[in-house]
């Protein structure tokens, strides 16, 4: 935690298993395809990224939860400083969970949607990848997900590749901002 930038501003935490499609959302949303690193093999991420957008708001890379080839001792590590810095950072607005569209909700998913609510973030849940999937399909999927999800959590599709749900998601994360951002005088 000590390595952290400042904790002022807004951040938005990306979460969600290993290889869901959270360094793509990041590039996507950003328009820059080669900031957050990605790959075709789960668990690349191994620390906490922060990305800056502008001086007072940052995304977060959280490391993928899940089938990542890694020893047993890392993953508990990565759980450890992933967990503090949910419960430290003040600077923390919301979380985005981020999903294959075709493996939605799983334990994992759901445990920090309730974690989210909880305590009282945002919390939004991107549906990547939709373009695996037909519009009919995809459409029944994200009503599927969503009528799953407690009131106050948003759900969207995404697709980085086809161009899809970045101003949905931009909408979002900027109504969290002006949600939190303090009254001025």
């Amino acid at each position: 935690m000590a390595q952290c930038p400042a904790d002022h501003g807004f951040e938005f935490a990306f979460c969600g298993r290993s290889n869901a499609g959270k360094s793509s959302a990041i590039n996507y949303v950003t328009r820059q395809g080669k900031l957050a690193r990605t790959s075709k093999t789960p668990g690349r991420t191994q620390l906490i990224n922060f990305f800056e957008v502008t001086t007072s708001v940052r995304l977060v890379d959280l490391p993928g939860f899940g089938y990542a080839k890694v020893p047993e001792k890392m993953r508990q590590n990565w759980q450890r400083f992933i967990d503090d810095y949910l419960r430290q950072r003040e600077s923390l607005i919301g979380i985005v969970v981020v999903m294959d569209i075709r493996h939605p909700l799983r334990e994992f998913d759901q445990g920090m949607i309730g974690w989210a609510t909880d305590i009282g973030l945002g919390c939004h849940v991107l549906l990547a990848k939709c373009d695996k999937l037909k519009t009919g399909r995809r459409s029944k999927a994200r009503m599927d997900v969503q009528s799953e999800l407690p009131d106050d959590v948003s759900c969207q599709v995404l697709s980085s590749t086809h161009d899809i749900g970045r101003e949905t998601l931009i909408e979002t994360l900027s109504s969290w901002v002006e949600r939190d951002r303090p009254p001025t005088s």
